[in-house]
């Protein structure tokens, strides 16, 4: 199927499928690829890092976070 009949056949549908349709379309095209989402996430843990260093934020225990999280969950 050509791009001529996809669009043909997309200017048919209801105005909300349409809707539906544009959203997927530009949400394919925000998408990160593999190496974007390693490189931010790589930003991301040397920030944090940082912060930890320059003592801008302290360390939480991972029996804390746990107990707090459950303590919100009930």
């Amino acid at each position: 199927m050509n791009l001529q009949k996809i669009e043909d056949q997309v200017l048919h549908l209801p105005k909300e499928e349409r809707a539906h349709l544009i959203q997927r379309l530009v949400l394919s095209l925000e998408s990160p690829s593999e190496e974007e989402l390693k490189s931010d996430w790589l930003l991301e843990a040397k920030r944090r890092a940082a912060e930890l260093d320059n003592g801008t934020v302290q360390a939480v225990s991972g029996e804390d976070v746990m107990r707090k999280a459950r303590t919100l969950v009930k």
